[in-house]
């Protein structure tokens, strides 16, 4: 086995990375579009896209970076990739009819309309199945939004063959085969953790049938296989096999080699996550965060992702990039953020702009710029305040992992996003007392990486992570913590 390819649909772009199966590093890779992928929101917290849109980037990313491995590695072609890896944005829904295209545009996970269906759910199923069964509220996950579904969109909902995730569609798309697995079904609140089966009672309750949901397969081993018109597409050899599939946020673990009890892994792009595992059905009882099966779950090896999710990170930062500093790169931002002190000269940002919040409870309260002093304040504040703003939000839903007795000491990210930043870097290890630890990896290699675990291309998950190394450790800034928590608490009054 040479090369495998990873594949990491977001909701900014979609990725497409080769790597080489006995180094573990990256051949090629690249991403489209080039600027962030539309987000529809025809009203106030509605978001959606077009899985035909990311069927398309795909090709267009994937092509491409068979184009820079054949540029630089002589002899290189894409019929030499031996397995496929998925990862996706969570908590999507992709409705499909019998002839397997979609039936609406896909409701993405910064969505927020669904939050009364999965609130009317909880109260009716009660606290003791909801959280003892599916370890959450069903909130404002994928089961919730198909209800919203079928309450406004009746005549959409009646033809619905399937249901899936954004990752199961692009494996349909290869493959021309519609299935799922425990993790995908976990994160859209339809699997039941105390009877290791789907859970019935909840499609019962919200009125689907049971035959939506599409065949299980596992997260690792051969899903599916690449079928005539995907290979004509991309080029890639007919029966190619798609050996992982999982969500971005337990992909990242993954990546970051974060599979066992007390790991940590964190990302910060559109949105940001702090992602721990657990080996006990643990839940908080506010949902607040979230439990779902990590990529390495058994029913005999229980390993559990308890996720911490802020809709409002990345996204804020190339909002100020946007609307309030067009003249400036990302860098650049950064070096100037940098030129004002720890807490922003009393300046606060509370990032919460992008859709219901799990953390506050799924309250939606909108971005706000508080403390603001016209004499005092630059547009250096501004994006001092917005980075500090967004690590303080970490701190706020870390404390709650910490309540479920989850210990954060060492955080592995990669050296991606908001990680790029060395005072977001250090504001967050400082207001939170761990060290970051930045490795050299993302969310399409490690697909790229577990797509060879699946094939049997590795002796063990351990000779699989031997090429991933730790570039940087950021620890705490000892000499200003007394600022930091300042600001944090002054941050928390406009909470």
């Amino acid at each position: 086995m040479k090369y495998t390819l990873g594949i990491d649909v977001g909701s900014s772009s979609v990725k497409a990375s080769i790597m080489e199966v006995v180094s573990g590093l990256c051949v090629a890779s690249d991403y489209f579009p080039k600027t962030e992928a539309p987000i529809k929101a025809v009203k106030p917290g509605w978001a959606e896209q077009d899985p035909e849109e990311w069927w398309n980037y795909l090709k267009q990313a994937f092509l491409s970076a068979v184009e820079k491995a054949k540029k630089d590695h002589t002899g290189f072609s894409p019929f030499d990739i031996s397995a496929i890896g998925i990862s996706w944005q969570m908590h999507g829904l992709v409705c499909v009819g019998k002839d397997m295209k979609p039936l609406r545009d896909a409701i993405i996970w910064c969505d927020s309309r669904a939050v009364p269906f999965g609130q009317l759910a909880f109260n009716a199923l009660g606290e003791d199945y909801c959280l003892g069964h599916l370890l959450n509220s069903p909130g404002n996950f994928t089961a919730a939004k198909l209800a919203w579904v079928k309450a406004n969109e009746p005549e959409i909902f009646d033809r619905i063959n399937k249901i899936m995730l954004p990752g199961d569609y692009i494996a349909l798309k290869l493959s021309g085969e519609c299935t799922t697995t425990i993790e995908g079904l976990s994160e859209g609140m339809m699997w039941d953790f105390a009877e290791n089966r789907v859970a019935f009672e909840l499609l019962d309750y919200f009125g689907f049938n049971h035959d939506i949901i599409p065949p299980i397969v596992p997260n690792f081993g051969i899903q599916q296989r690449v079928n005539r018109t995907a290979a004509a597409d991309l080029g890639l050899a007919i029966g190619t096999p798609i050996t992982y599939r999982a969500g971005d946020q337990p992909n990242n673990a993954l990546s970051l080699n974060v599979l066992n009890p007390g790991e940590i892994a964190a990302t910060a792009g559109t949105s940001g996550v702090v992602y721990g595992v657990n080996d006990s059905l643990n839940f908080d009882p506010l949902s607040r965060v979230n439990t779902f099966a990590h990529v390495n779950y058994s029913t005999q090896v229980p390993r559990l992702g308890v996720l911490l999710c802020i809709n409002g990170t990345g996204i804020l930062n190339s909002w100020l990039r946007r609307n309030v500093v067009p003249d400036l790169g990302y860098s650049e931002m950064n070096e100037l953020a940098q030129t004002v002190p720890v807490g922003s000269e009393g300046l606060c940002i509370l990032p919460f702009g992008n859709g219901a919040e799990r953390v506050l409870e799924n309250k939606a309260p909108g971005a706000s710029i508080c403390g603001l002093s016209f004499p005092t304040h630059t547009r250096a504040h501004l994006l001092r305040a917005a980075q500090e703003g967004i690590a303080f939000s970490f701190r706020y839903g870390i404390d709650v992992l910490r309540e479920m007795g989850i210990q954060v000491n060492t955080i592995r990210a990669g050296h991606a996003n908001m990680f790029l930043s060395p005072l977001f870097s250090s504001t967050l290890a400082s207001i939170t007392g761990a060290t970051i630890e930045l490795m050299n990896t993302d969310g399409a290699l490690g697909a790229a990486r577990a797509a060879g675990i699946g094939a049997g291309a590795y002796d063990s998950i351990k000779e699989a992570f031997e090429s991933l190394h730790v570039i940087q450790h950021i620890k705490p800034d000892d000499s200003n913590i007394e600022a930091y928590y300042e600001a944090y608490h002054q941050w928390l009054r406009y909470l």
